[in-house]
């Protein structure tokens, strides 16, 4: 990939190109849809101790290895699919991270039978993403009150692997929070695609 254009972005995605297009379309769009919010809370799971870009690069794999990362498959995975999965070179084969995936499939099937999944997530925010706009990378932080708060709430109903600082990367990645540093440009685009608010929309369902 070759971008003449003078596009200042966040100094972490570097020149890759994989993780260049990553932030350019999607870290920081606010999401909305149950599964996609689930599949990625699991590969930020799998991440800790690693770096996103060895994800990234794995999440083809990732997908197919766990079917899609539908939870209603996920949570049926007996002895022999997780024996499977530690034999999957495609993938990161941490015995831990893939029980705990089942565990978490588990109890996300409990949250979206009550409410939905996106429902519960972004409550944490009152339902529209918070926006910080830190001048440098160096300014944001690995946690927050909000993030302590919704990693021990995952880990009383049953999910694994959602400690403070992955539940943070989790919220900026899927634009719960909006931590694009300030000259970047995709600060204000992902701004943009926020809905007005879930809890709005819930109040009103009527409304145009």
């Amino acid at each position: 990939m070759t971008e003449p254009e003078d596009k200042h972005r966040c100094i972490w995605c570097g020149i890759d190109p994989l993780y260049v297009a990553y932030h350019d379309t999607e870290w920081g769009v606010p999401e909305y849809d149950d599964r996609a919010l689930f599949e990625k809370l699991i590969l930020d799971g799998f991440q800790a101790g690693l770096s996103w870009i060895t994800i990234l690069r794995k999440r083809d794999a990732f997908r197919l290895a766990f079917d899609g990362f539908q939870p209603e498959i996920i949570a049926r995975y007996e002895t022999a699919k997780v024996e499977a999965l530690m034999g999957n070179a495609g993938i990161v084969r941490n015995r831990a991270k893939i029980v705990g995936t089942i565990a978490s499939a588990k109890a996300y099937l409990a949250i979206q039978e009550q409410r939905g999944f996106a429902d519960f997530l972004w409550d944490f925010f009152d339902g529209k993403p918070l926006r910080n706009g830190f001048a440098t990378h160096g300014d944001i932080p690995a946690a927050t009150p909000i993030s302590l708060a919704m990693s021990k709430e995952l880990k009383r109903r049953g999910f694994a692997f959602v400690g403070p600082t992955i539940v943070y990367a989790f919220a900026q990645a899927c634009g719960l929070v909006n931590d694009h540093v300030a000259d970047c440009f995709r600060a204000e685009e992902c701004a943009a695609l926020a809905r007005p608010s879930l809890r709005a929309e819930r109040n009103n369902p009527g409304a145009p």
